[in-house]
């Protein structure tokens, strides 16, 4: 449907197409998470909290059934408890993102795109090691606390 608000045209987009798009889109970056977890070189924790932001705000039956998998909770849960990730997935995390937004600037024609890339990049790397903690391997949160896994 073709609304005119304001003298602006727009297409408006109901709440089930919206809310389809999302589980759609949910999914699509689940796969890819799921991928992730299979393949080194595939960061999983990215793809999981977008597939996490997308099942929320299409479907809550989605939602609760993410928040139940097993891939939820070991690649996200303690992430989002204590916004804290361990050594190993910062670096998967950064590594990617880098080496992803590093070919972008390479072919990037405009001067203002690369700069803006490399702002990006750089802003990456302080947002990770000032912002996010990084706990040892090994350490299970549970609702707000950290515990040490028990080895046995």
């Amino acid at each position: 449907m073709v609304m005119i608000i304001d003298g602006k045209v727009g297409v408006y987009v109901g709440g089930r197409i919206k809310k389809a798009i999302y589980v759609a889109l949910g999914f699509l970056f689940l796969v890819i998470g799921f991928i992730g977890a299979a393949l080194p070189i595939l960061p999983t924790t990215p793809f999981l909290i977008l597939a996490s932001f997308f099942f929320a705000r299409g479907s809550a039956r989605f939602n609760r059934w993410f928040l139940s998998t097993k891939l939820y909770r070991d690649h996200l849960e303690g992430f989002v408890r204590s916004k804290s990730m361990t050594l190993k997935t910062k670096v998967r995390i950064l590594a990617l993102a880098t080496i992803m937004l590093s070919i972008g600037a390479y072919f990037a024609s405009n001067i203002y795109a690369r700069i803006i890339i490399i702002c990006v990049i750089i802003y990456k790397y302080y947002y990770f090691i000032f912002n996010i903690e990084t706990r040892a391997y090994g350490y299970r949160i549970e609702k707000g606390k950290e515990n040490r896994m028990m080895k046995g």
